[in-house]
């Protein structure tokens, strides 16, 4: 495993590569999110060897990539996004760029559970093959908070094993996008994450939850830096991806308010100051 940035996710703006290395490594992260697209660009104008010799000279990982189809909406921008999708996922994978994600709603007002299911399978499969036919893996994020998934008239997927059910039935190379956050809010335990295989845990998030609040209460935009509060068991989160092989990327997705931080620099130190007590915490 090894720390991984996403800089939105903690409100650093990072317009371009070099800007996204920079950040990571100020942050003392090992890995850092990219746009597919620029890289596609990057590798159109030079070559997989000159983009990938940026990320070795910063000494940063590609971290992974958000699925840039837009498959929840029209058929039409659906049909669009796979469209470009062969090319972003082969530039992706030219420089080791795997690991792809996206989040699923757990609610819908529209569909019943078993219509939601067909829908999201029928849209999710064409995604994956392609991706697949590039050697990239698919992770599928579930939600966990009941004052989520309660929230509208159906609710859907929102716990590991009914994701698990749900990539298997899109295809052999979708697993999940497993936040700890929503490991917790869905009542997630332990013996969970030790019955996992390393294929099927495809990209980690980590963050920490208020305390006072219980779980089912718990909403989703309301979160703290990991280990701020203690209130995930973070340490045992980690050591059960250590012990089943996970070798990915853990990225922080607090959903804090950083600004009242002077700088960039400022939230990235403070933000991968958090990354590195948790991983002392789990002995990593």
């Amino acid at each position: 495993m090894f720390k991984g940035l996403s800089p939105g996710a903690i409100g650093v703006r990072a317009g371009t590569l070099d800007e996204a290395l920079v950040a990571a490594k100020t942050g003392g992260f090992g890995g850092v999110e990219f746009s597919p697209s620029e890289i596609a660009g990057l590798i159109d104008s030079q070559s997989a060897e000159a983009v990938q010799a940026r990320f070795t000279e910063a000494g940063i990982k590609p971290a992974g990539w958000g699925l840039p189809v837009d498959w929840r909406g029209s058929e039409e921008k659906w049909q669009e996004g796979l469209g470009e999708l062969p090319r972003l996922a082969q530039a992706a994978a030219a420089i080791g760029g795997t690991r792809v994600s996206t989040w699923v709603m757990p609610c819908s007002n529209a569909r019943p559970f078993e219509e939601n299911y067909r829908f999201h399978v029928a849209r999710f499969a064409p995604i994956a093959q392609i991706l697949g036919d590039h050697g990239v893996s698919l992770g599928l994020e579930f939600i966990g908070p009941k004052t989520l998934w309660a929230s509208q008239e159906h609710a859907f997927v929102h716990t590991l094993p009914e994701m698990l059910a749900l990539g298997r039935d899109i295809g052999p190379n979708v697993g999940l996008l497993l936040d700890c956050w929503h490991w917790y809010t869905s009542h997630g335990t332990i013996d969970d994450l030790k019955a996992l295989t390393p294929a099927q845990v495809v990209y980690v998030h980590v963050n920490d939850a208020p305390a006072g609040i219980p779980i089912d209460e718990q909403r989703d935009n309301t979160r703290a830096l990991p280990g701020a509060t203690g209130v995930i068991d973070i340490a045992g989160f980690l050591q059960a991806l250590k012990g089943i092989g996970y070798d990915g990327p853990v990225v922080p997705e607090p959903f804090v308010d950083l600004g009242g931080l002077p700088s960039d620099e400022a939230r990235l130190k403070t933000v991968g100051a958090a990354m590195d007590d948790i991983w002392q915490k789990a002995g990593l």
